[in-house]
């Protein structure tokens, strides 16, 4: 499908099953392949993304068995996966990609890991640089610092601590690889990291994902974590996928403008992943926000389709960096100027998503302010202009967030497919909770 229209929305209602998180289904996959032991896996995503990972691991000779569309048993190879060569193709899944980056650098094959083109120009020089310092055999195969990579086995460390230094600044993903693979080791690891590390909840949630798997990691505010002995990853059984936050940011949000109540279930107040805090700025802009166990819920006291219920924020975005792409596209809603902050890295994701943001927002008749690492949102004074054809750069965010603006306008999203790659019936889902 080329594009998709999307009719004007009026109100929003509903109750929304969320899809397994992204983030935390190819950290449990990779684990469960390292683990010593058998892993039942249970919710797990369907997306490219997870596909990806999935493909790999299969090639890298991990066997793995599906149940059913979201269940999988996975058989633990023990920190060493049976395949010494492969040709792997990561598509634009940097969950995959950067951890099985740090993964088969410290292991004893000769690999080579690619991806599309825009995977091609994603930095990766932090992480290589990193892996290097631990005798890490890896060449670019293209421009120097961006993949694809060919990875060597490994030269040998006599060093009894393993000692690294990496930037924090760039990508979290380069971090959680490293912490990931480190075990893999057999020897205490200290790293230091270099510059703010950006998006610390992300690592919280490897830390958490590492922790189930019986590897303990000690940091140090943020600028050093250690693993204090040799450890090994070991199976907890069965794992059970949490909802993504990430994907109910786009409900709550609808919740939000659309008057609701919308309720995503599947995550919860307890929830481990960082863009669990979208919800506070949700609140910040005067949502009505209740969160359980289990499910969040979210509404407004919207009085009519036109009434500018919501307020602007000026927030610093580096906790929420996914679910702040949301936000922009909810300041259309909200009554005054809104400054999202510290939102660097979305120059590279899937997308520049800070120069693509611009773009579609004045579209819809917003005036934008695009700085390096910020974006200032001003809503239309009436309206937003209908009938906006919005491109989507084939990111996924793009498409899911701006399906909001229907609220505003009837808009046309080009390459609605793009989704596939973290959720492949989102439009079906949404239009369960939007009404005219």
């Amino acid at each position: 499908m080329k594009w998709l229209d999307l009719p004007s929305a009026g109100t929003a209602q509903g109750i929304i099953q969320l899809p397994g998180s992204k983030s935390i289904s190819n950290r449990i996959l990779l684990l469960a392949a390292l683990a010593e032991g058998v892993t039942h896996v249970h919710d797990l995503l369907a997306s490219d993304d997870t596909a990806r990972m999935l493909d790999a691991l299969k090639i890298l000779g991990v066997s793995i068995t599906q149940s059913s569309e979201n269940d999988y048993r996975i058989e633990g190879t023990k920190g060493r996966f049976p395949a010494l060569t492969a040709d792997l193709f990561l598509g634009n899944a940097g969950t995959a990609f950067r951890p099985l980056v740090a993964t088969l650098a410290l292991m004893k094959g000769n690999y080579r890991l690619a991806g599309v083109a825009r995977m091609h120009e994603r930095p990766i020089a932090d992480l290589v640089d990193a892996l290097r310092q631990l005798g890490a055999n890896i060449t670019y195969l293209g421009n120097e610092g961006f993949p694809p990579l060919e990875i060597k086995p490994a030269d040998e460390q006599t060093n009894d601590t393993n000692q690294l230094t990496v930037k924090g600044d760039v990508s979290s993903q380069f971090l959680t690889g490293l912490l990931m693979a480190l075990p893999l080791t057999g020897k205490p690891s200290i790293i230091d990291v270099t510059g703010i590390l950006i998006s610390q909840p992300y690592i919280e949630l490897t830390l958490a994902q590492m922790k189930l798997f019986g590897v303990q990691v000690e940091q140090r505010n943020w600028k050093q974590f250690i693993l204090p002995t040799t450890q090994s990853y070991q199976s907890p059984g069965t794992v059970i996928v949490e909802g993504d936050a990430s994907s109910a940011s786009y409900f709550l949000a609808a919740g939000a403008i659309g008057g609701g109540p919308v309720r995503v279930q599947g995550v919860g107040k307890n929830s481990a992943q960082g863009d669990i805090r979208f919800t506070e700025a949700l609140e910040k802009m005067g949502a009505h926000i209740t969160l359980g166990d289990n499910w969040i819920e979210s509404r407004s006291n919207r009085s009519s389709p036109s009434d500018k219920h919501l307020k602007a924020l000026d927030l610093d975005c580096n906790h929420i960096p996914d679910a702040a792409m949301t936000l922009a596209v909810t300041a259309l809603f909200a009554d005054g100027i809104t400054t999202l902050r510290n939102i660097a890295s979305w120059r590279l994701k899937e997308t520049d998503r800070l120069a693509a943001m611009a773009t579609e927002l004045r579209k819809l008749g917003a005036e934008i302010e695009e700085g390096p690492d910020y974006l200032r949102i001003t809503p239309p004074v009436t309206r937003l202009t209908p009938n906006a054809a919005i491109d989507t750069y084939d990111d996924h965010r793009m498409a899911m967030c701006f399906a909001l603006a229907s609220f505003g306008a009837p808009i046309r999203i080009n390459d609605p497919g793009c989704v596939s790659k973290t959720f492949p019936d989102y439009f079906e889902r949404f239009s369960l909770i939007t009404h005219a």
